[in-house]
C-alpha cells in the first residue's frame, strides 16, 4: 500500500492524520505552511447582517475580537468551519456543502456580510455586499523537509498547497494527487501520475479519494 503525504498546517494536519489512521493509511507528514493570526480591529457589528466564514482557521485565529461580532449569525463553508464556529459560541445560520460561490447563491442577497478571511483567499463575483477583514495568514515554511515523492499519494487541501508542492516536487510522474477541489488539482500543474478530485470540499471526502489511491500500485 502506498503512503499518504499530508502537507497541511496544524491543527488540520493532526486531524487529517487521525482520520487517515482510522482508514488504515500510513502517513508521512510535511507541513508546507504554518497558520498565524493577523492583528485586526472588529468593526461595529450593527453595520452587518451576518458573518461569512470560509475557513475554520478564521474562527480559531480571530482572537478576542471575535466576541465583538459574535452576536451576528454565521454563514459557513463546510462542516469543519461550521463546527469551529459553533465551538466558538457562534450561531450558524447555514452551512455550504460546496464552496463560497454555492453558499452565496443560497444566501439572501439583501444581507450585508462581514467576511473574516485569510490573507490568501479566493475573490468571487457576487451581488452581495461583502466587507472582508484579514484575521490570519498561512505563512510558507522555508525549506520544508519534503520526502522523495516517488510512489507516494499527496493530499492537497488548497490551491496554494498544490502550487507550493509543484514548486518543490521532483519525481512527480510516480506521484498520485488527491485534491480537495478542482482548483486545488489545477494548481498542482501537469506531469503527475494521476490526479483525482474529492466529491466534496472537505477532509473526509479528500481522504476517501486518497485511500483509494493508496490502494493502487505506483507506475513502474
Amino acid at each position: 500500500m502506498r503512503k499518504l503525504l499530508l502537507l497541511r498546517p496544524e491543527p488540520g494536519l493532526s486531524q487529517s492524520a487521525e482520520r487517515a489512521a482510522e482508514l488504515g493509511l500510513e502517513i508521512v507528514a510535511c507541513p508546507l505552511f504554518r497558520i498565524e493570526p493577523v492583528r485586526w480591529t472588529a468593526p461595529d457589528p450593527s453595520a452587518y447582517d451576518a458573518l461569512l466564514l470560509t475557513s475554520a482557521n478564521a474562527v480559531r485565529q480571530a482572537g478576542p475580537q471575535l466576541e465583538a461580532v459574535g452576536g451576528l449569525s454565521a454563514y459557513a463553508v463546510g462542516a469543519a468551519t461550521a463546527e469551529a464556529a459553533r465551538t466558538a459560541g457562534l450561531h450558524v445560520e447555514a452551512v455550504g456543502r460546496s464552496d463560497i460561490v454555492a453558499l452565496l447563491a443560497d444566501t439572501p442577497g439583501s444581507l450585508k456580510l462581514l467576511h473574516l478571511a485569510g490573507e490568501d483567499r479566493r475573490e468571487v463575483d457576487s451581488s452581495h455586499v461583502i466587507d472582508r477583514i484579514t484575521v490570519y495568514r498561512s505563512a510558507a515554511i522555508d525549506n520544508p523537509d519534503l520526502p522523495l515523492l516517488g510512489g507516494l499519494v499527496a493530499a492537497i487541501h488548497s490551491p496554494r498547497a498544490g502550487a507550493r508542492l509543484a514548486e518543490l516536487a521532483a519525481g512527480r510522474d510516480r506521484t498520485a494527487i488527491a485534491a480537495i477541489s478542482k482548483a486545488a488539482a489545477e494548481a498542482c500543474g501537469p506531469g503527475w501520475e494521476r490526479v483525482e478530485v474529492a466529491t466534496a470540499p472537505d477532509d473526509e471526502s479528500l481522504l476517501a479519494v486518497a485511500a483509494m489511491l493508496c490502494h493502487t500500485s505506483p507506475r513502474k
